[in-house]
C-alpha cells in the first residue's frame, strides 16, 4: 500500500495556519491600535461574554494553556483590565472579572471587530461561513474527546 501525503496546497494543517493568518491578519492591526496582544482580546471578549469565571473556564473558552493564561493575567492586572479574587469556597481558584476599563476596550473595538468578522462572512457567504464553523466544531470537538481519554 502506497501511502502518499497530501499537497501542501491541500494539507489542512497548513490550510488551517494561512486561514488564522488571513483572519487574524485585521483583527491584529486593530490590537496594535489598543496595544493589546491576541490573547488579551481574547481573555476579554470570554470575560465580556460569559462575566466572572475561574482561570480554568477561562482558558478553555480563551483557547490557551493555564500556565500562558498567568503571565497574560498579570499583564491584564497591571494594565487595570481585570480584576482577580480568590474563590470563596476553593482559597486555590481564582475568579476574574473586567473591569470597566476592560470593557472600554471591548466597546471601543466592538465595530472594528464586527466588520472584520462581516468581512469575512461576505467573502464566505452566509452559508460557507456557517458551514466553516461547523465543521471547525467538529475537528475540534473530536480533539477535545481524544484528550479527555
Amino acid at each position: 500500500m502506497n501511502k502518499t501525503l497530501p499537497l501542501t496546497s491541500r494539507s489542512l494543517p497548513i490550510l488551517l495556519i494561512r486561514a488564522r493568518e488571513a483572519v487574524m491578519a485585521p483583527i491584529r492591526s486593530m490590537l496594535a491600535d489598543s496595544g493589546l496582544t491576541e490573547q488579551q482580546w481574547r481573555v476579554l471578549r470570554v470575560l465580556s461574554e460569559y462575566g466572572p469565571q475561574d482561570t480554568t473556564d477561562v482558558a478553555d473558552r480563551a483557547s490557551l494553556l493555564l500556565p500562558s493564561l498567568s503571565r497574560i493575567l498579570r499583564t491584564m492586572t497591571e494594565k487595570g483590565l481585570i480584576t482577580r479574587q480568590q474563590h470563596d469556597g476553593d482559597r486555590r481558584r481564582q475568579i476574574l472579572m473586567i473591569t470597566p476599563a476592560g470593557q472600554a476596550v471591548i466597546d471601543e473595538n466592538i465595530a472594528e471587530a464586527a466588520a472584520i468578522a462581516d468581512a469575512i462572512k461576505a467573502r464566505l457567504g452566509d452559508e460557507n461561513y456557517e458551514a466553516l464553523l461547523d465543521l471547525l466544531d467538529l475537528v475540534t470537538a473530536e480533539q477535545k474527546s481524544q484528550t479527555s481519554k
